[in-house]
């Protein structure tokens, strides 16, 4: 890694230590409003929207967002833009308008505890244990891009600067839970936008502005077609290698729906809001700042294509995911530098701090406190949460090995996803919305959805199945996953008990009583907001259609 070792001054070093005394300072300010498991676990569910809608947007912002989509920016052009536009915006949109008020209103204090209401406790223990494991896998992630920026900062081996980057994460949320990390991630949006802006701006100028950039890219091998959203999608032919209904029903529908629709790492950020009200639009707030995030990620992928000679190398420091740190090696003077270092370190942060106090709520309350120790004392709980946030941090390390050995992250976070999130979202809106739904259909609904996309997966890596891209093998895993849970799910249905209408009431559509009445101050109706959310990622695909 010699070749990304940034030259970093004092300035720079300064600057990550004020930001680094900064978020250990929130996670003791808040230790001491913790009196209970919500207060450490949900935040006392007491935040108002304009927190969690930064928080749960900022939570997103990690090893995925940042490095992910520079590097697809880089490999795939501009079609990486969907990630934002349809396979974002209007799930967290629906997120806020359809599936809030079952979640809030039903008081959950967690995806799967929702499963095990619906449902029954085969479901909850399943859906518990998967989502335990994908978040230590994807918190793996997030440790193994911070470990890269701290070892092009400082030239530490890369084992090290993963334990390092651990220990931070761990500090903060061990100490202030849940309201610490939310606090955290508010300011983490502002420290990454503040960071990542510079090598856009400073980027641009250097290739001659957007036409200058455009231009840059019809020279490389992306050609035209890196330019370019949807006109090249009829079949397989295009830099993403997957035809629009691949990105309609894949991206847009299943990976992009299960993701944040039913993702508790996300949904807890507005299970901490303080009403209805404010739980429904905090997704929807959210969805504004996603629309914008492709100018400091995907954009800048496009510089580092046309700025970085031989970038895309399978192995060393030229593979996609180093695209950002290469770009702050060449672009950022000092100062400058060390606002950018500050940004990733704290976009790596956010994230690894939404999948570890995700997976703490759900390993104590889904797992711990309902399958092994009942009944304890409140105070109990906290600390088995707190000791759950040390073993995910420890797992976690493990994991980010397993994400060094991906040339591009983005594919094996996308694998992950449509193992995990795309059956879990078929099993979800079904049951949510077709009210006879057994609990047994629920139960393997899932599980088979789940191991359909696993096979298709193994088959994919063992060449048995060819597909044109590792993007295009998720897509269809996710169709697969979905097509496959709706139908178990109606075969075993009419054989199966299903559940008394007082077993569902809040549970499943039409059973919510007045909680989906929109606000009727304009400005706080979730439904407004959110037509305006989808309309603005319309139009933004006009121009580069």
């Amino acid at each position: 890694m010699t070749g990304l070792r940034l030259d970093v001054g004092f300035v720079d070093y300064l600057i990550l230590a004020i930001y680094f005394a900064t978020v250990l300072g929130v996670g003791f300010a808040v230790r001491r409003a913790i009196k209970s498991s919500a207060d450490f676990f949900l935040s006392g569910r007491s935040m108002p929207a304009w927190v969690t809608g930064l928080a749960f947007i900022s939570a997103n912002l990690g090893a995925l967002e940042i490095v992910g989509m520079a590097a697809n920016g880089a490999q795939y052009g501009l079609m990486t833009l969907h990630y934002y536009w349809i396979g974002a915006v209007p799930a967290m949109v629906f997120l806020g308008i359809v599936m809030m008020p079952f979640y809030y209103g039903s008081k959950v204090r967690s995806v799967p505890e929702f499963l095990r209401l619906r449902f029954n406790r085969p479901t909850h223990l399943f859906n518990a244990v998967s989502f335990a494991v994908a978040q230590v896998l994807i918190a793996g992630v997030n440790l193994y891009a911070l470990a890269l920026i701290l070892q092009a900062l400082l030239g530490w081996p890369l084992p090290l600067s993963i334990v390092v980057g651990a220990a931070i994460v761990l500090a903060y949320i061990v100490l202030g839970g849940l309201s610490s990390a939310i606090y955290n991630e508010v300011l983490q949006f502002f420290v990454i936008i503040a960071g990542l802006l510079p090598i856009t701006i400073i980027g641009l100028v250097k290739v001659g502005g957007i036409d200058g950039l455009f231009d840059k890219v019809r020279n490389t091998a992306l050609g035209d077609g890196g330019l370019h959203t949807w006109s090249t999608t009829g079949g397989t032919d295009n830099t993403l290698g997957a035809s629009w209904i691949g990105i309609v029903f894949g991206l847009g529908f299943v990976l992009s729906f299960g993701y944040w629709t039913t993702n508790f790492a996300e949904v807890q950020r507005a299970l901490s809001a303080k009403d209805m009200s404010a739980a429904r639009r905090t997704p929807i707030i959210g969805a504004f700042p996603k629309l914008l995030i492709p100018a400091v990620t995907v954009i800048p992928g496009l510089i580092a294509l046309v700025t970085v000679q031989g970038l895309g190398a399978e192995e060393g420091d030229l593979t996609y995911n180093n695209a950002i740190p290469l770009l702050m090696r060449d672009l950022l003077p000092n100062g400058v530098l060390g606002v950018a270092v500050t940004g990733l370190v704290a976009s790596f942060m956010a994230g690894m701090a939404a999948n570890v106090s995700g997976f703490n709520t759900v390993f104590t309350y889904d797992i711990w406190q309902t399958y092994v120790r009942k009944d304890r004392d409140d105070a109990y709980y906290v600390r088995v949460g707190r000791l759950a946030t040390v073993a995910g941090i420890v797992v976690g390390i493990g994991t980010a090995f397993i994400a060094a050995g991906f040339d591009n992250i983005m594919n094996y976070i996308q694998a992950l996803f449509s193992l995990f999130n795309a059956p879990l979202f078929a099993t979800f809106i079904v049951g949510m919305f077709w009210k006879r739904m057994s609990a047994w259909a629920g139960f393997w609904s899932l599980f088979l959805g789940f191991l359909a996309a696993f096979v298709l997966y193994i088959l994919h890596l063992t060449e048995i199945v060819k597909f044109n891209s590792d993007l295009e093998q998720s897509f269809w895993g996710a169709g697969l996953a979905f097509v496959t849970a709706v139908v178990v799910a109606a075969v075993i249905t009419p054989f199966t008990p299903g559940k008394s209408d007082d077993e569902l009431r809040g549970l499943v559509y039409g059973s919510a009583g007045d909680s989906l009445v929109a606000d009727r101050v304009w400005w706080r109706n979730p439904v407004l907001l959110g037509v305006i959310a989808v309309v603005l990622a319309i139009a933004l695909y006009i121009p580069v259609w």
